[in-house]
């Protein structure tokens, strides 16, 4: 098939003026950050480009050059509407890419662009990280904040220190308060430089440190049907980029930065607010919480995709009383705009073009059940001196899934060497299953005061209630035992 590919003679479009760098040319950030500023500027005049400046030494994959920053984004998924949306966007917003280890006299020259107004980044959760050894001379220095503190400092240098020279930074990385994070890192450096007391007056009060909450799953290069959209498209692009319909976009910053990005009217789902803190705990708490409380009750129960499980009337069920009444009534929004975003996760959960393994969900286990779950556990049993069925019961489910094995088959565990060794020596010692060797078991998990925080052995009924349930769902099945909570 003689295809033609993508790139500016397919779109007869002037490249936007460069006002954003991006730092990081990951599949994340095209499919959301670049998507969100072709919006703005086709429906609201932000007239943005965005130059993308490659942080790694790594020529894989090639250079968005090839295509002359052009790429398709595909968007699946149910809308706010129950509709099933299947769209597809030319990405025009990027000018062009440049590396920082092979351009890095590129990379400082993009500091001295006095247009350039809008840093964005996402280098991996790793990425905000300090290095003594990073040096102001280093062409470039390793870490990411050294890199940028080395761009600001050009910045700062160029233009005397002007207020208006300041940027408004928006980092994507997935860390609490990665806006303040990535302020106290590049501090550090000035510190560690010695680049004196003017920049950094400089940067504390004429750049703007925005912390965001990220949330839209994007799944890649659809590998898979690539052959086909090709055919559909009438066009070639190796950097076809595919993910959920559903996003949002919560940045903590003033009202300014929405008035600059302008925001109002373009029918995103950015909000721009004062503090992430609740916005996080309901992600956490509900899209995470909610898959974090799935994944063992639904593998046990013969699913390996989080669509399929989703679509079984038990375990839907079990997701909306969890939600309904264990974990929405303890947390600090309005109920409404909870129970719109718990909606939105299950129609999200039911993506059809997403194969959301839950295996791959089951990775560190032990460590999202303590962030995404045990914080409501520990409020409903505060609030009713009860123990919250469904949380215990799921709980009960993810000691037995970290049995390894299932109706006479086993799979693959991820976890800390700790966590897996103790298991390990735990469903050795405790076979056959007995209610001694429940209670034994459940109470060894439930004394990892290290771990959780707490003694949840403490907790008065707890370790027999979960012995019970670990006996039910090892002899009578998951499935039983589930049924037994929702009748």
């Amino acid at each position: 098939m003689n295809t033609k590919k993508l790139n500016r003679s397919v779109v007869p479009k002037e490249p936007y003026p460069e006002k954003i760098l991006q730092i990081g040319e990951g599949n994340f950030l095209r499919c959301f950050i670049d998507w969100q500023v072709d919006i703005l500027n086709e429906q609201k005049g932000l007239d943005a480009g965005v130059v993308i400046a490659r942080p790694i030494d790594s020529d894989f994959p090639p250079s968005l050059n090839t295509q002359n920053g052009l790429y398709t984004t595909f968007l699946r998924g149910y809308d706010e509407q129950g509709n099933l949306r299947n769209e597809q966007r030319i990405i025009t917003a990027v000018t062009r890419e440049i590396s920082i280890y092979k351009e890095y006299k590129e990379f400082l020259a993009i500091a001295r662009n006095p247009a350039i107004r809008f840093i964005v980044s996402n280098t991996t959760e790793a990425g905000i990280a300090f290095n003594e050894n990073d040096g102001f001379k280093d062409t470039p220095p390793r870490e990411f904040p050294a890199k940028l503190t080395r761009f600001l400092h050009e910045r700062f240098r160029t233009f005397g220190g002007t207020k208006e020279s300041g940027f408004i930074l928006i980092p994507c990385e997935l860390i609490d308060y990665n806006g303040q994070e990535l302020k106290r890192v590049v501090l550090q450096y000035v510190d560690l430089w010695q680049l004196g007391d003017e920049f950094r007056d400089w940067i504390v009060t004429a750049n703007t440190f925005c912390s965001t909450l990220v949330d839209r799953i994007v799944t890649g290069y659809p590998k898979n049907e690539s052959e086909e959209l090709t055919a559909k498209l009438g066009y070639e692009d190796m950097f076809m980029v595919a993910g959920e319909f559903f996003h949002l976009f919560v940045i903590q910053a003033p009202e300014s930065v929405a008035e600059e990005l302008k925001i109002a009217g373009s029918g995103l789902n950015i909000e721009v607010v004062d503090d992430l803190k609740p916005y996080k705990d309901r992600k956490v708490a509900i899209l995470n919480g909610c898959h974090t409380a799935l994944v063992p009750i639904a593998y046990l129960c013969g699913f390996e995709l989080v669509k399929d499980a989703v679509s079984d009337a038990d375990l839907t069920e079990f997701l909306d009383r969890l939600l309904e009444r264990e974990i929405i009534p303890y947390l600090g929004m309005s109920e409404k705009s909870l129970r719109e975003y718990a909606a939105n996760v299950i129609k999200r959960f039911k993506n059809p073009y997403i194969d959301h393994r839950l295996l791959d969900i089951s990775l560190n286990s032990m460590a999202k059940f303590k962030t995404r779950i045990l914080p409501q556990f520990l409020q409903y049993w505060r609030e009713n001196n009860s123990i919250p069925p469904l949380m215990s019961l799921s709980l009960a489910a993810l000691i037995r899934f970290y049995k390894g094995e299932s109706g006479g088959n086993s799979y693959p565990l991820k976890d800390d060497k700790c966590f897996l060794e103790q298991y390990h020596d735990l469903w050795t010692d405790c076979t056959p299953m007995t209610q001694a060797n429940a209670e034994r078991i459940v109470e060894e998990i439930l004394c990892l005061e290290s771990h959780w925080g707490v003694m949840l052995s403490d907790i008065d009924g707890l370790r027999k209630k979960m012995a019970n349930d670990l006996v039910s769902i090892d002899t009578k099945g998951m499935r039983a035992t589930l049924r037994e909570y929702l009748r």
